[in-house]
């Protein structure tokens, strides 16, 4: 497991362990699972969900738009398609997931990013109140106290933090601007993950590795934000083992991409112990 010692919280090095060592036995047989990789635009794949849970991933994202009181899965409105439902394609599949008696505890916990892509207020009211009907699952935080369990649900994109900031018990939990996060210091029981366009701290295209000053930058960022109890994730990094290599030496948590055999291959391939039941 030396290969995941970077600069993480307590609670971040708990999680790999927990996400290794509960194999997953309802979809595909010897998954193993990765706790660093994250399905960006998962309903792209053919099963939107299932392709990301058969290949190991922990983390899943899906964009959606609020459309005549339907929160509809798509990445732009011209290819709305009304019968693809965040809970058709996602949170009643999650449902039956964990509460297959076949299963048992021996599923690890999956977080599922909701990228608003629609008014933020009234987007959120209408996932509020579906969520209602899921609430045995989600993870959520009252009164001081954050309790996990098998679903932990991370907005972004357009983002209702002062509503959801206001909540005395919240099932809905916030991705943080990781630029943004070293100034305002936001705990992390709200803002759990902090993320950022690739492009904004990197300019590499992939062919060769970090330079020594974009390295630092990055590593920079990434103690920040454990220090802070946060995890790390780039969207829209190039796609190749080179910069993948380069995230995880920085200490980056999640990488994002809609390569999902390619970056499971990198994984296991890198670390061989996430293997060890295969």
């Amino acid at each position: 497991m030396t290969a995941f010692k970077t600069n993480r919280s307590p609670f971040c090095l708990l999680s790999i362990w927990i996400l290794l060592f509960f194999p997953h036995t309802s979809l595909s047989q010897n998954i193993t699972f990765l706790p660093n990789a994250y399905a960006h635009n998962d309903y792209w794949h053919k099963r939107p969900l299932f392709d990301a849970l058969d290949n190991g991933f922990t983390y899943v994202e899906a964009d959606v738009y609020l459309r005549k009181g339907q929160l509809v899965v798509a990445h732009m409105l011209p290819v709305l398609q009304p019968s693809r439902t965040l809970d058709k394609l996602y949170l009643n599949p999650l449902s039956n997931h964990f509460n297959n008696d076949s299963m048992g505890i021996a599923s690890p916990p999956i977080t599922l990013m909701i990228d608003i892509k629609s008014e933020p207020e009234k987007t959120y009211q209408a996932l509020a109140l579906l969520l209602h009907r899921y609430e045995s699952l989600l993870s959520y935080y009252e009164n001081g106290t954050l309790h996990k369990r098998a679903v932990t649900i991370v907005v972004t994109g357009n983002k209702p933090v002062r509503t959801i900031k206001s909540l005395d018990c919240r099932y809905v939990f916030i991705d943080e601007d990781l630029i943004q996060m070293a100034k305002e210091k936001n705990p992390a029981n709200l803002f759990p993950i902090a993320s950022c366009r690739y492009g904004r701290i990197l300019s590499r295209n992939g062919e060769e590795p970090l330079s020594k000053e974009e390295k630092q930058t990055l590593c920079r960022y990434v103690q920040i934000a454990h220090q802070n109890g946060k995890i790390v994730r780039l969207w829209a990094s190039p796609e190749n083992a080179i910069v993948w290599k380069e995230l995880l030496s920085c200490g980056v948590d999640l990488i994002n991409t809609n390569k999902l055999v390619a970056l499971k291959t990198f994984l296991l391939n890198r670390y061989p112990d996430f293997a060890k039941s295969n």
